[in-house]
């Protein structure tokens, strides 16, 4: 059996050094914020990051190109390596087909290589935790298709329970209405959101006030997870880490669970998002 890496988008928003430890090799996209360019999770610090949107400055995020794809994988099809990459949603960059486009590039150049690219319908530490449980699959020797075939079949269990402090980034991207978002600024409205079997955020719930809002997507997670074997719940937040503390104090209360992973949202899902937003990410029967 051929060797194979994990590659992920930068999207997957999991901690420098943690994939650094797993060898997975990350394709950034890039943004640009007050007149300056910059690769995700190497430009910016978060800090910098959140304080530029809190300005009023705006990021603006810029997809893969198929020429980084070939730039990125090659070394490793060079290593006799072949490739399964988990990125980023289709439905909410064109990420995913550079992705594409350029391994196809890559195999006409060499034919016995094998590159599969899986559209995960995910985004940020939903990429992360189905990275997570990929790598556990690899480690118990399964081949590169099999653990293909596992992500395909539990992409759709990754459920992103999600709520953000400002609906002003909502209409920004065209989520909510200009009418909605100042009226929900106005009475302190805070949105619920989740990631639908399209790969798309929908928000799907109101909640008024940040605590209820935080609670509210605790709560999701309880529902969803029923029956499902989680050792590990991912907590996402955008420069809130009080807030994204207080969520896995109540996820250890409700679900039971003490391995959790908390990190920043990084700085290409934050330019959509926003400042304070929280999201919680679990396995489970359903979105």
């Amino acid at each position: 059996m051929r060797d194979y890496v994990i590659t992920v988008n930068s999207t997957v928003d999991l901690p420098k050094e943690w994939l650094a430890e797993r060898g997975v090799p990350v394709i950034p996209l890039k943004y640009t914020i007050d007149g300056e360019t910059y690769t995700d999770m190497e430009g910016l610090s978060e800090k910098e990051f959140f304080a530029k949107l809190r300005e009023g400055k705006m990021s603006v995020t810029s997809q893969v190109n198929p020429e980084e794809v070939v730039t990125m994988f090659e070394p490793y099809v060079k290593e006799g390596k072949d490739i399964l990459h988990l990125g980023f949603s289709s439905a909410l960059s064109g990420t995913l087909n550079s992705m594409r486009i350029g391994a196809e590039m890559l195999q006409e150049k060499y034919p016995d290589a094998k590159i599969i690219v899986i559209d995960t319908l995910c985004a940020c530490l939903g990429e992360g935790l189905l990275l997570y449980y990929a790598l556990k699959e690899k480690e118990k020797g399964k081949t590169i298709e099999e653990v293909a075939q596992w992500a395909e079949e539990n992409k759709l269990h990754v459920c992103h329970n999600v709520t953000v402090d400002d609906l002003n980034h909502l209409h920004r991207g065209g989520r909510v209405s200009k009418t909605t978002a100042v009226i929900g600024t106005l009475v302190q409205i805070k949105p619920v959101i989740h990631m639908d079997n399209e790969g798309r955020l929908q928000v799907i719930g109101k909640e008024r006030g940040r605590k209820k809002s935080l609670n509210k997507i605790v709560d999701m997670a309880v529902e969803r997870f029923k029956g499902w074997e989680n050792d590990i719940i991912m907590i996402t937040h955008g420069d809130c880490i009080e807030d994204a503390e207080y969520v896995a104090k109540l996820v250890r209360e409700k679900m039971g669970i003490d391995n959790i992973l908390i990190n920043n949202i990084g700085t290409v899902i934050g330019s959509h998002t926003g400042p304070g937003v929280v999201a919680v990410f679990c396995m489970g029967n359903k979105r």
